[in-house]
């Protein structure tokens, strides 16, 4: 049985990143991915000469220049923005929450009527939020809240605002300027020709076994590395032997349509609560596409079942407390290290995955 220096377990952001840093020392690594393909949620399917993201929408955006640099090293980007929109019932407002939003909202023109009929609004929630609705409303107002936030959420969690713990939505970002741009980073865009460009490159030099569920033989491939680098689930690492931890995931509805633009934009939120999905995604604008057809996803939240892609860490106080147990499971481990989105039981941004792994593969080398 052939030793490697790294065995990986899932070829995502995490894995690719210490993969690519690996082959570069000279090191061996072998990569097992449960789906057929590398890049885990980041990865693009081609359809009609469209890069599609398959498991959603993936705009990477960062501050910090040595992950904006590493991944510029790997693939070129486009100079693509994020300036989503949200549609209530018909009615189209800007997000994030600016000028332009309230502009439309209540028919203003100035910061200062925009912030005196919010600072009125929040009078309603007057002392400590009890639950997320309270706690909206006391970061942006009821009109905002009911249109814009409310019936989103609760499609999200599946469950009303008002049974939501508050600390779900610590800050809303409201901005007092006409500016669509949804991330405040200093870098954003996509990679030209798709994310795939990108994993490529990461696991060039990894032996790569797709279609492959470590757990099926946990011990035969324990051995087969010096190192095992963990970003499955850390629940089903130990057979959920103390018990499953919870998520949110995410179904799609792909579809190509005959026309070269369907809704004008990359991201559409649906906020009203009575349409079934959270948001449509137009992909071709994420690259600028001028190809006669497009292609759509729909995306519905819902809760997780084992089989189902986990997507969402359910963050209330009880996974908290069970993920700190198994947390404390992994920290005995000698040679196995956790990390990633699934691994550590956290939501990341791309380039905090990145960051992570970087800094992990820093402190291997010590």
């Amino acid at each position: 049985m052939k030793k490697y220096d790294y065995v990986l377990v899932g070829a995502g952001l995490y894995s690719g990143v210490i993969a690519y840093l690996a082959g570069q020392a000279g090191k061996s690594c072998l990569v097992l991915e449960r789906r057929d393909h590398t890049g885990g949620n980041i990865y693009c399917e081609e359809i009609e000469g469209i890069h599609v993201h398959k498991y959603g929408a993936h705009i990477f955006h960062t501050s910090n220049k040595e992950v904006w640099q590493f991944v510029n090293s790997l693939a070129e980007f486009n100079r693509y923005t994020n300036s989503p929109i949200a549609n209530y019932k018909g009615e189209i407002y800007n997000m994030p929450f600016n000028m332009n939003t309230f502009s439309k909202m209540w028919g203003i023109r100035t910061p200062e009527e925009a912030k005196t009929i919010i600072e009125e609004q929040r009078k309603a929630v007057p002392g400590e939020p009890k639950n997320l609705e309270e706690q909206a409303i006391k970061l942006v107002g009821k009109d905002i809240y009911e249109k814009l936030v409310k019936g989103y959420t609760e499609k999200q969690w599946g469950r009303d605002c008002s049974e939501l713990p508050s600390f779900i939505i610590k800050r809303l970002p409201v901005r007092f300027t006409y500016d669509n741009n949804y991330f405040n980073d200093l870098y954003q865009g996509i990679p030209i020709g798709g994310y795939n460009v990108l994993t490529e490159r990461l696991f060039e030099k990894a032996d790569v076994q797709t279609g492959v569920d470590f757990l099926e033989d946990k011990e035969k491939y324990l051995a087969m590395g010096e190192t095992v680098i963990y970003t499955g689930a850390i629940d089903a690492f130990y057979d959920y032997a103390l018990g499953k931890l919870e998520y949110r995931t995410v179904r799609f509805e792909t579809e190509v349509l005959d026309t070269d633009n369907y809704q004008g934009v990359a991201v559409v939120n649906y906020t009203d609560r009575e349409t079934p999905y959270t948001r449509v995604i137009e992909h071709k604008h994420f690259e600028f596409g001028t190809q006669k057809k497009t292609v759509i996803s729909r995306e519905y939240s819902t809760d997780w079942k084992e089989g189902m892609e986990p997507y969402y860490p359910v963050n209330d106080a009880r996974n908290q407390e069970l993920y700190q147990k198994y947390a404390a499971l992994a920290e005995k481990e000698e040679k196995v290290i956790f990390g990633g989105r699934l691994g550590e039981y956290k939501y990341y941004d791309m380039d905090k995955v990145i960051e992570a792994a970087l800094n992990q593969w820093e402190k291997m080398q010590r």
